[in-house]
């Protein structure tokens, strides 16, 4: 399995397919992510082209278990990211 992409290599990728620069390249992908986390902490959704769709839903109040002692704790609802990938992206992954 390879490793993952680090950040500075995303921005020379991004940078080579855009033909721009790498500091440019780093400027759109902050934006992008800046975009993102405005509009999910919102409660709102982001769908980016052929990678999927972001959103934040709320988990309701629910009971969970202490894998240490087995007690059972009642658990506050909350906020959860999910992701949910483009068909597209999975049809590519998968040959």
């Amino acid at each position: 399995m390879a490793k993952p992409m680090t950040k500075a290599q995303l921005v020379a990728a991004v940078a080579d397919r855009m033909g721009a620069d790498r500091k440019t390249a780093g400027a759109a992908l902050e934006a992008l992510a800046g975009v993102v986390a405005d509009e999910v902490t919102q409660g709102g959704s982001v769908t980016i082209p052929g990678v999927g769709k972001i959103t934040c839903r709320t988990r309701p109040e629910r009971t969970v278990r202490n894998p240490a002692t087995g007690e059972q704790i009642r658990k506050d609802a909350d906020k959860v990211v999910k992701i949910s990938v483009a068909k597209s992206l999975k049809d590519l992954a998968n040959g």
